[in-house]
C-alpha cells in the first residue's frame, strides 16, 4: 500500500476505512473486513459513537493475528466539547480506552469550534463556548503535550481553512501534520490543498465520494461513468483514484464488505492526465456539509469555510 510521509516522518497510508454513520452492530464486521482485505488505517472520532466496537475489532484482529498494532494507522477525533486545557487530555485517554490502545498514530481537532462540555451537535446559544475564551491556539498547546508525551504519534486537524490554520502555526510549535476536510471532484479544495503542501500538512478527504442530492449523486456523473467504462474501473475507484493520484488521502466509509473490497482496488486503478483534469473540471466548490451548524458569530465563530 502506498504510504504518505508526514511532517513528523511517520508514513501514513493513504487509503484508509472510514467510520462516520457506521451503525452500532455493523463497525465491527466493517474493520474486521477491512483488515483482512489489507487496509491498515481505521479513521474514527469519538463523536461517532462506535469507537468501542473499532477498539474490539482491533483487539481481537491483533488476536488473532490479522496484523500487528505497528502495522495499523489509527486516527481519532477531540470533539467540540473537550477544547478546556483541561479537558483534551482526559478525551483522548477515553479514546486509547475505547479504542483499546496505548497510543494513536494520528489525533485531530475535529471542528474549530468550542462547545459547552456534554454538546453534541450545538442548538442553541449555551452550547457555544466563545472563541475569546478557549482560542484554538490553546487548546491546540494542549494537543502539543500530547504528541510531546506519546499518547498520538502525530497531531493535526479537521475542517480547518487557510486563516485557522495559519493561527496555530503562528502561534505555537507543532505544525498540524493533516488537515483532514470534505473533499470530491464537485469540491477539488485545489487552493486550500496548495496551501497545506506549501506548509507540510497533509490532506485527507473525508466525503471521497460525495453524497445524495438532488440532480444525482456524483457516482452517477457522465464524465465519471465515462472514465469508468474506458479504464474497466467503477465509478467509485474513478473517484478514490482521482485524490490517490493526486496525493491526497482518503477515507471512504462503507459496512459492506464487496464496497470494502472494491473502494481498496482503487490502488491499482490509473488514471491518464486527461481523466484528472475532466475530473477536475467538475468543480462547482460544492459542500455536501456546509459547516452551517457550528457557526454563530456572536460566540466568534463566523462562516466556517
Amino acid at each position: 500500500m502506498k504510504n504518505i510521509t508526514l511532517n513528523t516522518e511517520a508514513q501514513m497510508p493513504i487509503i484508509g476505512l472510514g467510520t462516520f454513520l457506521a451503525a452500532p452492530g455493523e463497525t465491527y464486521q466493517a474493520v474486521r473486513w477491512a483488515i483482512k482485505l489489507g487496509y491498515k488505517h481505521i479513521d474514527c472520532a469519538a463523536a461517532y459513537g462506535n469507537q468501542t466496537e473499532v477498539g474490539q475489532a482491533l483487539h481481537d484482529a491483533f488476536a488473532e493475528g490479522d496484523i500487528k498494532r505497528e502495522e495499523i494507522f489509527v486516527t481519532s477525533k477531540l470533539w467540540n466539547d473537550s477544547h478546556a486545557v483541561e479537558d483534551v487530555r482526559p478525551a483522548c485517554e477515553q479514546t486509547l480506552k475505547e479504542l483499546q490502545l496505548d497510543y494513536l498514530d494520528l489525533y485531530l481537532m475535529h471542528w474549530p469550534v468550542a462547545q459547552t462540555k456534554g454538546t453534541g451537535m450545538p442548538k442553541n446559544d449555551e452550547d457555544w463556548i466563545p472563541l475569546s475564551q478557549i482560542p484554538l491556539w490553546e487548546t491546540w498547546a494542549e494537543m502539543e503535550k500530547l504528541y510531546n508525551d506519546g499518547l498520538t504519534k502525530a497531531i493535526g486537524v479537521s475542517n480547518f481553512n487557510e486563516a485557522n490554520l495559519n493561527l496555530l502555526i503562528e502561534k505555537d510549535q507543532v505544525v498540524p501534520a493533516v488537515n483532514q476536510v470534505e473533499c470530491h471532484p464537485l469540491l477539488n479544495q485545489n487552493e486550500l490543498i496548495a496551501f497545506c503542501r506549501k506548509n507540510n500538512i497533509a490532506v485527507t478527504a473525508y466525503a471521497p465520494l460525495g453524497a445524495q442530492r438532488s440532480g444525482g449523486s456524483l457516482l452517477e456523473n457522465n464524465v465519471v461513468a465515462d472514465i469508468a467504462r474506458r479504464t474497466k474501473a467503477t465509478p467509485a475507484q474513478v473517484l478514490l483514484a482521482w485524490q490517490l493520484q493526486r496525493g491526497i488521502i482518503v477515507i471512504p466509509k462503507s459496512v459492506h464488505e464487496d464496497r470494502i473490497r472494491e473502494n481498496y482496488a482503487s490502488l491499482v486503478v490509473e488514471l491518464d492526465a486527461a481523466d484528472i483534469r475532466r475530473l477536475d473540471e467538475l468543480n462547482e466548490n460544492h459542500r455536501f456539509f456546509d459547516g452551517s451548524a457550528f457557526e454563530n458569530p456572536a460566540k466568534g465563530y463566523d462562516k466556517i469555510f
